[in-house]
């Protein structure tokens, strides 16, 4: 998988770069990517100062110290990757532009229909840092931010060669100079307002990139620090930048939230489904576990008929409940009011596993295998195959939103199927594509277990 695949750039995409161990490298890669994938002009810039060499990795450099000299780009139509910084300094370094000069080329981005890609803070080289009360410089406006993290100072000692700005690390990572940087003390400073997650617009979804993951080892250290990271950030990306290659990412971790479909009105049982005895639980409440116990991201009920026994039954569970008062209308009003839900507070959900409430024998392992399908296609509907037929629950990804959000009638997603590519996991277990709709399904369920 290359950068862009788990980085999107769209001609509207405000992209900030913050951290170290790449964060120069990953901005021109995805830039580079985004003109391969036939894209004509992208702007890359910066808040902060960028090395002489790092210039060169341009189409185009031009510096910029006024805002004339913004206006002034409305008249020669560049293309390409096109690099604007202040002047190059004694020091070999360019000078980074002021907020209001990065708002100027905001609006020459819009003009010009292109993404702008910013570096906001600097690290010299280091793998890690912390950052110093002046930094990060991130506009308020970008809609991304990616803290970049060089994976080859895990394990490493807490000093001034393998940290920039070592004490404040180490007061954010309860550490002192010379003690080992551990995953535990690098996901506090992630995790941290004071640290990586410092400065980062409110609306901006927050991604962070693990770079240096060059072995198994680091890979391995990446994905258990990947799972603390999910508490904080929409997205955690493996990487190995050093050289461009199709493998470049080396996995993709993103928060998915569980969606359990439990407004309807049970008709043809002729009394609630989600209230069914299962193990001594009632439906509702055993596939809410599940979901719970699947490393979700946050688990959402939707509610119709019955909704005060439901709600009983939810009683103490870590799930957000929400009516759809429609419930009457079939199952697409329940989909769209999930997705209603997500909206515009869960920015950093990137995907929906939806659960039906008559199959309280889904299994966790059947819910991990669709994330881990996922997390390495990025496909836009995962779903297991059961018996050479589609079976439940299915993943879908956020590309897929817009649509559920306009379904009708009582189909619910499978409605979408035919309108993007659906990536299919075989599964073995015959009783996991039962449905309870009728009481001799019941009696199967039960019969069967």
């Amino acid at each position: 998988m290359r950068l862009i695949d788990a980085i999107s750039v769209e001609k509207t995409s405000r992209i900030a770069f913050v951290g170290a161990g790449g964060k120069t490298t990953a901005m021109f890669r995805l830039a580079r990517q985004a003109k391969k994938a036939g894209m004509d002009l992208i702007f890359c810039s910066a808040t902060t100062h960028l090395a002489e060499e790092q210039v060169e990795l341009a189409d185009h450099h031009i510096i910029l110290n006024t805002m004339d000299d913004v206006h002034r780009l409305d008249a020669i139509s560049p293309e390409g990757v096109v690099l604007l910084t202040g002047a190059l300094g004694e020091d070999e370094r360019t000078q980074g532009l002021s907020l209001e000069l990065i708002s100027e080329v905001d609006k020459l981005a819009s003009r010009y229909h292109a993404a702008l890609l910013i570096e906001a803070d600097g690290a010299r080289c280091k793998p890690l840092k912390a950052p110093a009360d002046h930094e990060p410089v991130i506009p308020p406006w970008v809609e991304r931010v990616v803290v970049v993290v060089g994976m080859s100072g895990l394990g490493k000692p807490l000093t001034g060669d393998v940290v920039h700005r070592p004490d404040i690390f180490g007061e954010l990572a309860g550490l002192l100079r010379g003690e080992v940087i551990s995953n535990e003390a690098l996901s506090q400073v992630l995790l941290s307002e004071a640290g990586g997650m410092k400065g980062i617009p409110s609306r901006a979804r927050r991604i962070v990139l693990l770079n240096q993951c060059d072995d198994i080892e680091k890979a391995a250290q990446g994905k258990l620090l990947s799972e603390k990271l999910k508490l904080g950030y929409g997205q955690v990306i493996l990487s190995k930048l050093a050289k461009s290659s199709p493998d470049e990412v080396v996995a993709v971790n993103r928060r998915i939230a569980g969606i359990i479909l439990a407004a309807g009105g049970s008709v043809r049982m002729g009394q609630p489904k989600q209230l069914l005895d299962w193990h001594g639980k009632p439906f509702v409440q055993a596939v809410a576990e599940t979901a719970l116990s699947s490393g979700l991201a946050q688990v959402i009920v939707v509610t119709g008929a019955y909704q005060d026994e439901v709600d009983e039954a939810l009683e103490g569970l870590r799930v957000i409940v929400r009516h759809n008062p429609d419930w009457i209308e079939g199952q697409a009003s329940s989909v769209r009011k999930a997705i209603e839900s997500l909206s515009p507070a869960d920015q950093d959900v990137y995907g929906v596993i939806f659960f039906l409430v008559d199959q309280p024998q889904i299994s966790v392992a059947l819910v991990q295998s669709l994330l881990d399908t996922y997390h390495t296609s990025l496909s836009p509907i995962v779903a297991p195959l059961i018996n050479d037929r589609r079976g439940n629950p299915v993943l879908f990804d956020q590309m897929t939103f817009e649509e559920l959000s306009k379904l009708t009638g009582d189909a619910g997603g499978r409605q979408v199927f035919s309108r993007f590519e659906v990536k299919y996991i075989p599964w073995l277990d015959d009783k996991m594509g039962l449905d309870v709709d009728t009481l001799e399904d019941y009696k199967r369920l039960l019969r069967d277990e």
